[in-house]
């Protein structure tokens, strides 16, 4: 995307990591994030890292950002005191929801609380009908009047969302001038503009959940912003979104929701080029950090792309706990799964993990930054699997006996068993989870195990993954080069994209090629004015889609749809392609049942250059010992002697068989019994169940 020296940096529950890619190569730098001010610990990595490598400020051409902040404010429920105007008779939509149970049989199921609560939604006489005619003229008086009461209350978001705006915007657009013109220092957030889609619970969760992070987001990155200036980086800074793509900083202030996973997403990313590097069509993308996991699955060297997903789940892995957003995003699962995950033991004597993360403030025990509860990581630590001296790079010096008294106190006396055991416990538990996540997202996705590799990176992912494949059924397991900071090298790859949708139903029975082409060239205007901002000049692909379905049904499917216009005939081109995809997922079929359209959608994005796959074949060699370690064997309960190698110093072909571990600065990889490993030509390592071809 551009030329010069180009950095990212992805902020994580508990590490921030920075990636700076120059004509001396790729630097890379892991610290704790901190989370009063997570700008702090951008802007010192940053100052860090381009002081060790020599390079100015000022030759730094693009720099690209991804956070969890968005997602952690509606997690924790710290977002802007919001207000939610909506239409008359409709205030309480947001909290009856979907008039439906998640959990039919739990007497004592919860649901979320809206973020907004009822004293806090406002109605005004207004109505739209479903095909965007007006059945009631929008009260302008009483949205004056409204204005005036909200400006008592101090209110610092608006989120305004009528009845049907997706088809016909007038009346929210008119209500959020008369808001802006009264309350100047208050964000309005229209729904029509963050989520122009049917379904009104979905569409006004996702305008809440945005005006209750849009003044926290717009701070921050005006913040950072700044900072990065004063530092004397004034190149453009780009955001990474939750579809994979990234765009600029205006839009991301006004439409804050689509960076919600956006730094799982630019591991995702990573995934997909590690993929076609190895020719590895079918992969399971495992990113886990210190504070979650997450899992996505990519086939023909493409991440899966929903419309819509839920935040904050009160129940882990039940649908429909969550709050929902529709918003472009790569289909995953996160869980509470990460070095930081607490540990403990419940009533029953069983061991627990996370979701509880002990973060970076005050971490795990073995930080020795005042944490003392039981951690994965300590788990790690007692089991041998990390060097306390080289963790993160150095910056973070850990203490053995602070992780032992932890998983002392807390797993083995509770249980009455040996430390080794105890610790053995917590990882074999929080590796379990993961596989858990895995086998759920892949039923949910029609899709199995079988034939996958693992694409491991984030800090703690290469010292799970080969247990990790091994409960999973998975014989290849690759480890790129700088996984620690994974997520942040996925952005260097992404491209500049927005992604646009629209709600026009269409029966095809009546299909009208006219309105498709005008809808198509609608969206690839407003697409082509957001990704123009940060890519003028570059050539740019467009991806056209619809989400169809069988009149009757009442959920869609997505459907490919070509770029190009639409003639009288092409409605029964649309079937043939509903048709296709529709068996592709369900292996059948409905004869003689119409077809309708509910739901367009267009993606444009710059052209990325394909990655090539490498060459795989190096003459073998044993590379040498940099030293030797007692690691826990849970297989057998014993004690073993592992090699230990620096990866440094590991040339393409070098292999070696498990038991071992690979050093490196941002994370440390697990050879587990049953495993060899080898470098492939592009420098990743490549671990086979040993017996089976790479």
């Amino acid at each position: 995307m551009s030329d010069g020296a180009r950095l990212a940096v992805d902020i994580g529950g508990t590490f921030t990591d920075v990636v700076l890619d120059h004509g001396g190569g790729q630097d890379r730098l892991k610290l704790l994030t901190t989370p009063d001010a997570p700008d702090r610990a951008v802007l010192e990595g940053v100052d860090a890292i381009l002081k060790r490598t020599g390079v100015t400020a000022s030759d730094v051409t693009l720099a690209i950002h991804g956070t969890t902040l968005a997602t952690n404010a509606l997690i924790e429920r710290k977002g802007a005191h919001t207000a939610l105007v909506t239409t008359d008779g409709f205030r309480d939509s947001i909290e009856i929801a979907y008039e439906h149970r998640f959990d039919q049989y739990d007497l004592y199921m919860e649901r979320p609380p809206p973020l907004i609560a009822r004293d806090w939604r406002f109605t005004v006489p207004e109505r739209i009908a479903a095909d965007g005619s007006v059945l009631m003229a929008l009260d302008e008086q009483a949205v004056q009047s409204l204005a005036g009461e909200l400006r008592e209350t101090g209110v610092e978001s608006v989120a305004v969302c009528f009845l049907h705006s997706y088809v016909n915007p007038d009346h929210e657009q008119r209500a959020g001038a008369i808001l802006a013109k009264a309350l100047p220092d208050v964000s309005i957030t229209l729904s029509a503009e963050v989520c122009p889609e049917i379904r009104e619970y979905d569409r006004m969760s996702t305008a809440c959940a945005n005006a209750y992070v849009q003044p926290m987001m717009a701070g921050y990155l005006n913040r950072l912003k700044e900072g990065l200036r004063a530092n004397g980086v004034v190149c453009p800074l780009l955001l990474m979104m939750s579809s994979g793509g990234v765009t600029t900083v205006e839009t991301a202030v006004a439409l804050p929701i689509r960076l919600v996973e956006s730094g799982p997403a630019g591991g995702a990313i990573l995934a997909r080029d590690i993929a076609k590097e190895n020719d590895l069509s079918r992969v399971l993308s495992f990113d886990m950090g210190g504070t979650t996991a997450k899992i996505a699955l990519i086939d023909d060297f493409s991440p899966h792309i929903a419309r819509s997903f839920e935040v904050a789940r009160m129940y882990r892995f039940q649908k429909g706990s969550g709050l929902p957003l529709r918003i472009p995003v790569i289909d995953m699962v996160e869980i509470g799964a990460g070095g930081g995950s607490v540990a403990d033991v419940d009533a029953m004597q069983r061991i627990r993990v996370g979701p509880q993360s002990a973060g970076s403030v005050p971490g795990p025990a073995c930080y020795g930054n005042g944490g003392t509860a039981a951690t994965v990581t300590d788990a790690d630590m007692v089991l041998g699997r990390i060097d306390p001296q080289h963790f993160a790079g150095g910056q973070v010096t850990l203490d053995p006996e602070g992780a032992t008294a932890a998983i002392d106190r807390d797993i083995a006396g509770p249980l009455a068993v040996d430390r080794a055991i105890a610790a053995a416990g917590v990882s074999e538990i929080v590796d379990e989870h993961m596989a858990n996540a895995a086998r759920v997202h892949a039923i949910e996705s029609g899709k199995n195990m079988v034939g996958r590799a693992l694409v491991a990176f984030g800090g703690a992912a290469p010292l799970h993954a080969t247990r990790l494949a091994e409960k999973l059924g998975i014989d290849t397991v690759v480890v790129p080069q700088g996984a620690g900071v994974g997520s942040a090298i996925g952005f260097l790859r992404a491209q500049i994209s927005y992604d646009v949708v629209r709600t026009r139903y269409m029966d095809l029975r009546d299909f009208a090629p006219d309105v498709v082409n005008e809808i198509y060239g609608s969206m690839r205007a407003e697409a082509e004015a957001v990704v123009r901002l940060g890519a003028p000049d570059e050539p740019l692909v467009e991806t056209r889609g619809a989400y169809m379905r069988y009149r009757g049904q009442g959920h869609e499917i997505p459907v490919s749809v070509p770029v190009e216009m639409f003639g009288p005939d092409d409605g029964e081109a649309l079937a043939a392609w509903f048709a296709a995809a529709y068996r592709e997922l369900f292996s059948r079929t409905i004869p003689k049942l119409g077809v309708e359209v509910l739901t367009w959608t267009l993606s444009l994005a710059t052209d990325r250059p394909s990655a090539e796959t490498a060459p795989q074949h190096r003459a073998p060699y044993r590379p040498e010992l940099e030293a030797q370690c007692r690691l826990f064997d849970p297989a057998s309960g014993a004690l073993v002697t592992a090699g230990v190698y620096a990866r440094t110093d590991m040339q393409p072909g070098a292999v070696i068989s498990g038991p071992a571990i690979i050093i490196e600065e941002e994370t440390t990889t697990l050879v587990i019994n049953g495993f060899g490993a080898t470098i492939n030509a592009l420098g990743q390592i490549v671990m086979t169940r040993e017996g089976r071809a790479a």
